[in-house]
C-alpha cells in the first residue's frame, strides 16, 4: 500500500482535526429566556456543561462520527493505492493500431464490436490506473505520464507525454479507424524520437529514461521485426480479436489488355480466406455501376502451420477468377464479394470490394526515319501497331519543328540522328537507333569503323534478347564504340571489338543503340531481326507507360499513399471528392500542374474535378473536367485477420500472455469518499434523533 499525496493529507489533517475538536470546547452563546421551571431542560443543562471551556469532554457519539468522517476524507486526500511497481512515475507509450484489420467485428463477446473499440477500452483502463500528480510533486517524479500514438501505414502522436488523464482519455477516444495497412516500425521510431536524451560518457551511448510500451493491436504487423525498442524499455502486447476469426477478402486486382487485340480486356481477381473450412463465394463484376457478370469462386481451407513455424500461424487459402471482356473504351470497374449472411464467416468488410480505372485501348505508335530501308518497313508491317509512319530525315525534322513527333511512342532512327543543342545526346522521348552513334553527355564515344566482327556474348536474360540466337550474326563493317567513365549505359551485346547493342538512359530520354549498319550484316535475313525489332519497340513502349505511372498518371493507389498527378496547365478551381461521407477538399496546383493529396485514408473512388483544359482521357461534364482514381486495400497481411498470440520485435519476442500477470495500480480513494458519505448520513440521522428527544 502506498500513498500518492501523503504530504498534502498530513497538512490537511494537522489543520482540520484540531479545529473540529476545538469546536466542541467552545461555549455556546445562548439567548436568555425566562421559563417556569428547568425540570424539563436537563439536556440543555448538560449541553451547557459539555461546552464550558476547559472542562473535560463528555462522551459524544457525534464527535466520534465526525472525527471518523474527517479521517476517511484525509485518507482519500492522501490517495492510497496498491501497485506492483515502485513509487517513481512511469512513462507509458500507448500504441493503438487503427489499421483496416482493426475494424474486424470479432472483439469481446459482441459479434458486432470492432477491434479498435476494444483496444480503446483497454487503453482507457490503463489510463485509469496511472498515478495522478499531487500539488507538491515535481514535474519529473511522482505522477505517471503517458503518450498516445495511433498508427497504420504512418504513425501520429495524438498527445505528447502528459499526466493529465482527461487529456489522455480524450486522445484515445478521438482515434478513428482507417482503411490503411498496418506498419509498426514508424510508430516505434516516432516514440523513440520523443525520448529525452542524455549522454553516458563512460559507455559512449545516448540513453534516456525508460519507456513502458503498451501495444494494442491484433498483431498483424508485417514489419514488427524491424521495430526496435530501447534496451531498457518494457513492451506489453495487448491482443484484441480472436485467433480463429474467419475472413474472405480481395487481395489482388488488375486489368490487362491483349497485346495483339487491345480491345480484349482481362480483369484478374485474387481472393484469400482465413477460414479453416472450404468456402464458396460469388464475385460480382460491375462496369460503370452496371453488373455485367457474377462468377463463383471456390477457396480452399486455410492450412495448418508447419512444425517449425514460430508464430503458429495458419496459411490462408487462395483462389481467383478472370473476367474476359470485349471493351475498347475506358471504364471504371468494381468487384464485390458476396460472402453470405453469416457475419462470423467474414469479420472484415473493407476488403470485400475493389475498384479499377481502366484506360481505353491503346496500341503503340511508331515513326520510322530512314532513307528507304525496306527491310525495316517490312519487319514492322506485321506488328499490331496503332500507327506506323515512314519519314525521311528532312520530313521528320519538319515534323519535330511543328511538334507532331509527340504523338509517337517510339521513334526508329535508321542511320540518322536529329540535331540537338551542344551537350545533349537525343531529344526527349524513346528511341531505337540503328547504324548511328549518339554522343554527348549521356551518349557513347565513337571510335570509328572497325573490322569484320561477330557477336560473342549477349545478355540472354534481358527482355529484348531472351531466347534470341545471335552467334550467327556476321558484321562485315563494325562500328567501334566505348562507354564514358561512370556511364549509366548498359551493354546488352558485345563483339570482340566492344559493345554492339547498348541501352542508354538519359534525363528525359531512353534509347536502344545498335551502332553498326544493319545493311552491312546478314541480320535482316535472319528471323531474330524481326523479333528484336518487335521486342525493342515493346520494351521502349512499356518504359513510356512506367514513366507515366512514375509521374502520377497511374490511377491505382493504396490506402496510406499520397495521390500525385499532373493536370493540364491552366486548370483552375481544383477539387477532390473522396468516397463516402468524407468532405470535398480544394487543391492548388504547382506551376507545372502537379497536385498532391493525402495520405489516402479510405478505400473507394476519388474524383478530381477542375475547370480548364482536359487531358486525352479525361471526362468533361457541364464544363467541368473530371479524373477518377481507385484506392484499394489489396493487402494479404491485413486480410489475414486471426489475431496473433505474440509478436517478434527486432530485439525481443513479446507474448500477449505476459500482460495478464502485469500488476496494475488499484486506487482506493473513491471507496474512502463513499465511506465519508455513509458516516455523514449516519451522523445526520443520530443528530436528528437526539434533537427529537
Amino acid at each position: 500500500m502506498t500513498f500518492a499525496t501523503p504530504l498534502l493529507a498530513g497538512i490537511a489533517a494537522a489543520i482540520a482535526i484540531p479545529l473540529l475538536i476545538l469546536l466542541y470546547f467552545l461555549k455556546l452563546r445562548r439567548r436568555d429566556v425566562e421559563v417556569s421551571t428547568t425540570l424539563l431542560w436537563k439536556k440543555a443543562i448538560q449541553d451547557l456543561q459539555a461546552n464550558a471551556p476547559f472542562q473535560k469532554l463528555r462522551n459524544n457519539i457525534l464527535l466520534l462520527l465526525q472525527l471518523l468522517a474527517l479521517i476517511l476524507a484525509l485518507l482519500a486526500l492522501a490517495q492510497p493505492e496498491r501497485a506492483g511497481k515502485g513509487g517513481s512515475g512511469q512513462r507509458y507509450i500507448i500504441l493503438i493500431d487503427r489499421s483496416a484489420s482493426m475494424t474486424a467485428l470479432d472483439a469481446g463477446t459482441d459479434a458486432d464490436r470492432a477491434r479498435l473499440d476494444e483496444a480503446k477500452d483497454q487503453a482507457l483502463a490503463l489510463i485509469d490506473t496511472m498515478r495522478e500528480p499531487g500539488p507538491f510533486d515535481r514535474a519529473d517524479s511522482g505522477a505517471d505520464q503517458a503518450m498516445v500514438i495511433a498508427f497504420d501505414t504512418t504513425a501520429e502522436i495524438i498527445t505528447q507525454l502528459t499526466s493529465d488523464q482527461s487529456a489522455l482519455r480524450a486522445a484515445v477516444e478521438s482515434i478513428e479507424a482507417t482503411d490503411s495497412p498496418s506498419r509498426l516500425k514508424e510508430a516505434f521510431r516516432l516514440a523513440q524520437a520523443q525520448r529525452p536524451q542524455r549522454f553516458v560518457e563512460d559507455e559512449g551511448l545516448n540513453t534516456g529514461p525508460s519507456f513502458a510500451f503498451h501495444l494494442y493491436s491484433d498483431g498483424r504487423l508485417p514489419d514488427a521485426a524491424e521495430a526496435l525498442p530501447g534496451a531498457q524499455d518494457h513492451v506489453a502486447y495487448h491482443v484484441v480479436g480472436s485467433e480463429s476469426s474467419a475472413n474472405i477478402g480481395i487481395t489482388a486486382l488488375r486489368a490487362e489488355r491483349a497485346y495483339d487485340e487491345p480491345a480484349k480486356l482481362s480483369i484478374f481477381v485474387g481472393v484469400q480466406s482465413s477460414d479453416r473450412q472450404r468456402r464458396k463465394v460469388d464475385c460480382e463484376l460491375a462496369i460503370d455501376g452496371r453488373t455485367v457478370s457474377v462468377r463463383e469462386i471456390t477457396i480452399p481451407a486455410a492450412s495448418k502451420p508447419s512444425a517449425g513455424d514460430s508464430d503458429n500461424r495458419w496459411t490462408p487459402g487462395s483462389g481467383g477468377v478472370v473476367f474476359e471482356l470485349d471493351q475498347p473504351a475506358g471504364l471504371v470497374a468494381s468487384v464485390t464479394l458476396r460472402t453470405g449472411d453469416d457475419p462470423a464467416g467474414d469479420v472484415l468488410a473493407i476488403d470485400n470490394r475493389g475498384w479499377l480505372v481502366v484506360p481505353p485501348a491503346k496500341q503503340t505508335s511508331v515513326a520510322v526515319v530512314t532513307d528507304g530501308n525496306f527491310f525495316i518497313a517490312d519487319a514492322l508491317a506485321g506488328m499490331p501497331l496503332a500507327r506506323l509512319d515512314l519519314f525521311t530525315p528532312a520530313e521528320f525534322t519538319a515534323a519535330m519543328g511543328e511538334g507532331r513527333d509527340a504523338i509517337y511512342d517510339v521513334v526508329l532512327l535508321d542511320g540518322w540522328l536529329p540535331e540537338v543543342p551542344e551537350g545533349r545526346t537525343l531529344p526527349a522521348g524513346r528511341w531505337l537507333v540503328l547504324g548511328a552513334v549518339p554522343v554527348g553527355e549521356h551518349g557513347l564515344i565513337d571510335e570509328g569503323e572497325g573490322d569484320s566482327a561477330q557477336i560473342i556474348v549477349w545478355s540472354r536474360a534481358h527482355p529484348i534478347l531472351r531466347g534470341l540466337t545471335l552467334d550467327a550474326l556476321t558484321i562485315v563493317t563494325s562500328r567501334t564504340v566505348a562507354l564514358p567513365e561512370a556511364s549509366p549505359a548498359s551493354v546488352l551485346a558485345e563483339t570482340q571489338f566492344g559493345p554492339a547493342i547498348v541501352e542508354l538512359p538519359g534525363p528525359d530520354f531512353r534509347a536502344l543503340v545498335v551502332p553498326f549498319d544493319i545493311m552491312e550484316t546478314n541480320w535482316p535475313f535472319n528471323a531474330s531481326f524481326v523479333l528484336f525489332l518487335a521486342r525493342a519497340i515493346d520494351y521502349l513502349d512499356r518504359d513510356v507507360a512506367q514513366a507515366r505511372a512514375a509521374s502520377g498518371a497511374s490511377r491505382q493507389f493504396s490506402p496510406g499513399q499520397v495521390l500525385t498527378d499532373r493536370l493540364p496547365l491552366g486548370a483552375e478551381d481544383i477539387r477532390v471528392d473522396p468516397p463516402g461521407d468524407l468532405p470535398e477538399q480544394k487543391l492548388v496546383a504547382a506551376s507545372d500542374g502537379r497536385v498532391v493529396f493525402g495520405p489516402l485514408k479510405a478505400t473507394g473512388l476519388y474524383r478530381l474535378r477542375w475547370s480548364g483544359p482536359a487531358g486525352p482521357v479525361d471526362a468533361v461534364n457541364d464544363g467541368r473536367v473530371s479524373r477518377i482514381y481507385a484506392v484499394n486495400l489489396l493487402d494479404q497481411d491485413e486480410s489475414d485477420v486471426p489475431a496473433a498470440p505474440g509478436i517478434i520485435l527486432a530485439s525481443q519476442e513479446v507474448s500477449a500472455a505476459e500482460t495478464e500477470n502485469e500488476a496494475s495500480v488499484q486506487k482506493y480513494w473513491p471507496y474512502l469518499l463513499l465511506g465519508v458519505l455513509a458516516v455523514l448520513m449516519l451522523e445526520w440521522y443520530i443528530y436528528n434523533r437526539k434533537v427529537a428527544v
